[in-house]
């Protein structure tokens, strides 16, 4: 869950640059809280922040995750493999508005509301990448999709490889935007704890440091804004058990990537170095996009989607 680069810089502004400084038997991983460009609105609706995203939002669909609680979702255009799209960590599936259209002229795709984000229910006691993967097979199970590539930011990342545990057979590939910089033992139970003490301290200006120090110096003031008023405005409750498990995440992904034995790309900016050796020893491609921060598919949607298109070109 590293797709919001909780990289050093951010770590500093929030006072806990040790905990970020991964130690060379630690997994560096750039925090997949995917800070989704739109805004998050949770089990209200779409907010208004969601609606700045892209100016509309598609009519959901609706599944029941294994649990029961309620998932949205919203499917265009035709093809295959289907690209399923999974937003990271207190966001919801607005945040792909610049690559819904675009890519459902050649496939068929579809963006996700986990549990608690977005149009989706908040009937769950535990916010757990499991329980998120459950999200996402049932959309694919529900659309009995049989040849499906998984894509996802930030926390998104940990979500779609449970997803894959659980499609066994029908996943042609992983793509990650921003989840890992680096694989190996991943962060301590106490490194993870005393990180995330801070978000239940002072969730709202905790989040709010934490999503300004994930752009860069140039980037545009009123999306770091929207973002961070967004991600702040997450229910506590979700935020904090999502972040606490995506954190965690990092000690089991090494055995998940040897469990799946799939084709994984990692697209990753280049604001922190990517440890490109460790996620190969991993079978980890990684293809770096200069120039943006840890939202890279809202900051340059043009670019970032001729770098999308190579990825599944290479997958499918």
């Amino acid at each position: 869950m590293r797709g919001l680069t909780l990289h050093l810089e951010a770590s500093a502004r929030l006072g806990t640059g040790p905990l970020l400084m991964t130690p060379p038997s630690v997994a560096s991983f750039s925090l997949t809280l995917g800070f989704a460009f739109a805004a998050v609105a949770f089990s209200t609706g779409i907010g208004p922040q969601a609606a700045e995203a892209d100016g509309r939002q598609n009519k959901a669909e609706m599944v029941t995750s294994a649990d029961g609680t309620r998932i949205a979702y919203e499917i265009l255009g035709k093809g295959s493999p289907a690209l399923v799209f999974v937003h990271g960590w207190s966001c919801n599936r607005t945040y792909w508005a610049g690559q819904l259209e675009p890519f459902s002229r050649q496939f068929k795709v579809i963006a996700v509301d986990l549990a608690g984000h977005g149009e989706s229910g908040l009937g769950r006691k535990a916010w757990t990448m499991e329980s998120f993967g459950d999200d996402v097979a049932a959309v694919v199970n529900t659309l009995r999709l049989e040849r499906t590539i998984l894509i996802g930011h930030s926390m998104g990342g940990d979500v779609i490889a449970e997803a894959a545990r659980r499609l066994r057979g029908r996943v042609a590939g992983l793509v990650w935007l921003d989840t890992y910089k680096q694989l190996g033992p991943g962060r301590t139970p106490e490194e993870v704890q005393a990180f995330v003490a801070k978000f239940r301290t002072n969730f709202v200006d905790t989040t709010r440091a934490f999503v300004r120090g994930m752009f860069l110096p140039n980037s545009d003031p009123s999306l770091v804004e929207r973002v961070a008023m967004g991600m702040s405005a997450a229910p506590p409750t979700v935020a904090v058990g999502a972040l606490e498990s995506a954190f965690s995440y990092s000690r089991e992904m090494p055995r998940t990537l040897k469990a799946l034995n799939l084709k994984v790309i990692a697209i990753n900016p280049d604001d922190t170095p990517t440890d490109v050796a460790s996620m190969e020893r991993y079978g980890v491609e990684v293809m770096l996009m200069p120039g943006v921060g840890h939202f890279l598919m809202m900051e340059d949607p043009e670019r970032f989607n001729g770098i999308l298109s190579t990825a599944i070109d290479k997958l499918k």
